[in-house]
């Protein structure tokens, strides 16, 4: 399954806003890069702009091939 690449850009962020961001991910057990992206749709959605969830990924060890 490969899904598509996620758009990298540079960010200049005050110190104080970025801390209360770790502060926000860590309480949700996010990264700061996952706490982002959730405000801003959350952000995005009160504007009244509907963006398509992201893709569902699998988690955990992938399943062992069989052999033949």
């Amino acid at each position: 399954m490969s899904s598509r690449p996620k758009k990298a850009f540079p960010l200049r962020i005050e110190p104080a806003l970025w801390s209360a961001l770790e502060r926000c991910a860590a309480a949700d057990f996010r990264s700061v890069n996952a706490e982002i992206e959730v405000l801003l749709r959350e952000a995005l959605a009160r504007r009244g702009l509907k963006v398509a969830p992201p893709e569902e990924r699998r988690r955990g060890r992938p399943p062992k091939e069989e052999k033949e």
